[in-house]
């Protein structure tokens, strides 16, 4: 649900996006509503009600909120002081590359990565899977960038949907892999634990 949340804005965008351009008129002023520019200062303003909100919530805001409301901020604001729809398109790409460079960063510079903060609560894994694991999740930051990339200054019609659901589709199906990959020690994890608890139940069956 969370992660859900933090889609509130993109599918903001994307529905004023979609839209043809029409003057409306909101309190007396005139605004073209609808295109990659009214969708922008939608995408500024629903992002700051939807963090803002999770501030009021839990009085903080974790640093990955932090680091995508600053994007948003940043990247919008260029877009709509140059009127250029390509700085905008730029953002998915550098934010998911700058995840990338975090997870392969934390490697090296925190005892747990980036992964085993993530689900070390979950299941326990040797040093060497969290590796893998978190090397893996860097790279998948990386290709996402990448396609974002790609589909943004190839497929001009498409790179809104894509940066909406494809991104939200690609990390999903990695997500699923990753079950599929820690579904093993999830189930010995398990059995220890039943093992353990049928032992302080019953001291007399060791």
């Amino acid at each position: 649900m969370k992660q859900l949340i933090d889609y509130i804005p993109l599918v903001a965008f994307l529905i004023v996006y979609k839209m043809e351009e029409r003057i409306v008129n909101i309190a007396g002023y005139e605004y073209t509503l609808g295109g990659i520019f009214s969708a922008t200062e939608v995408l500024v303003t629903t992002s700051i009600l939807v963090y803002g909100s999770i501030f009021l919530v839990n009085k903080k805001l974790s640093r990955t909120h932090v680091f995508l409301l600053s994007a948003v901020v940043i990247f919008c604001t260029f877009t709509l002081i140059f009127r250029e729809e390509a700085i905008l398109k730029w953002k998915a790409p550098v934010v998911n590359w700058i995840f990338a460079v975090v997870f392969i960063v934390s490697q090296y510079v925190h005892k747990e990565n980036m992964t085993q903060l993530m689900l070390g609560h979950v299941v326990e894994l040797p040093a060497a899977q969290w590796k893998k694991l978190n090397f893996a999740w860097a790279g998948a930051f990386a290709l996402l960038g990448c396609a974002n990339l790609f589909v943004a200054f190839t497929f001009h019609d498409y790179w809104v949907d894509f940066k909406v659901f494809g991104s939200m589709a690609i990390l999903l199906i990695f997500s699923i892999a990753q079950m599929f990959y820690l579904w093993p020690y999830i189930e010995e994890q398990e059995k220890r634990e039943q093992k353990e608890s049928a032992e302080m139940q019953d001291p007399a069956a060791e």
